[in-house]
């Protein structure tokens, strides 16, 4: 059998595993996680779930838009919403880290600045993202087909997407008040990466050099992210197979609103590369740690 490393996959008892290893990520089906965790194995490992069941702060919510009923509402509270360039200090000291969507990810980045400075009215907010496949998982679904997939895209969830509460949420830290926007993610014929595309209102008339200084407020330190230069919108090739995020801005004058984009891999930013930054805050690691891969294009 062909092999990349000497070892063998173990089975999944996560007690067992909490006496053998000092992190656990889990990647499961939503719910699974929050069934397994206990004090008991908090005590000794730390664990990184990928899954939403640690992401919103509010059970009633969670149960909402999940369907499903909490097993851990008791551990929510302490979980830590793992988005380092946010919650950088609070992942270092976590045990439970709630690693974020794909969608929340590339859209929190793309707008947060301009929320924060309170340039935009985040109740205006609309967010356009698209998806490659892989954002599906490796199910045999028929939407998900090769010949439904390609040559096609279309609109899902539409005004009911299990990852719009949990944007709403963080912005709402961001805002310093609660709120709601309209979010619809699209599936587009490739195999990977999120591309989002925003828009809101302006709370007053703008220069770029403000906004541009917004964005550099919250990224100019922030190795992963990548605020491009004027006028160059992002791409996903130029994010693919990499854990940057790129984003940028144009304002319209004509409309009094302003558009924000970014780029993300949904599998490295938007997942696993994600879950690997906060491991490596977790242990005291530098940051980039086993991330510095570049994107693939050419």
């Amino acid at each position: 059998m062909f092999k990349l490393v000497d070892d063998n996959c173990m089975d999944d008892n996560m007690k067992e595993l909490a006496e053998q290893v000092d992190v656990i990520f889990t990647a499961t089906p939503q719910g699974l996680c929050s069934s397994l965790v206990d004090e008991d194995i908090l005590s000794k490992v730390k664990i990184i779930d990928l899954s939403a069941d640690f992401r919103i702060k509010d059970v009633a919510v969670y149960e909402q838009w999940y369907k499903l009923t909490h097993k851990a509402p008791g551990l929510i509270e302490e979980a830590v919403y793992g988005l380092p360039e946010i919650n950088r200090e609070k992942v270092r000291e976590a045990r439970l880290i709630a690693n974020p969507g794909c969608f929340p990810t590339c859209s929190f980045l793309s707008v947060y600045p301009l929320v924060k400075a309170g340039l935009i009215q985040p109740d205006t907010l609309i967010i356009d993202a698209k998806s490659g496949t892989s954002g599906a998982g490796r199910g045999a679904k028929v939407d998900s087909l090769y010949c439904e997939v390609n040559e096609n895209i279309k609109a899902y969830g539409v005004a009911s997407h299990r990852h719009t509460p949990e944007i709403e949420e963080q912005l709402g830290y961001a805002a310093g008040r609660p709120v709601t926007i309209s979010f619809t993610p699209h599936l587009v014929p490739m195999n990977r990466g999120i591309l989002v595309t925003a828009y809101a209102s302006l709370t007053r008339e703008v220069t770029y050099e403000e906004v541009k200084a917004a964005y550099d407020v919250c990224y100019e330190n922030e190795y992963f992210v990548r605020v491009l230069e004027r006028d160059v919108a992002p791409q996903t090739r130029w994010v693919e197979g990499s854990n940057f995020a790129d984003v940028n801005f144009k304002i319209d004058p004509r409309t009094r609103r302003i558009v924000m984009m970014g780029a993300i891999d949904n599998m490295v930013k938007g997942a696993a590369g994600q879950a690997v930054q906060n491991m490596n805050l977790l242990f005291g690691l530098p940051e980039q740690t086993g991330l510095r891969q570049i994107p693939m294009f050419p």
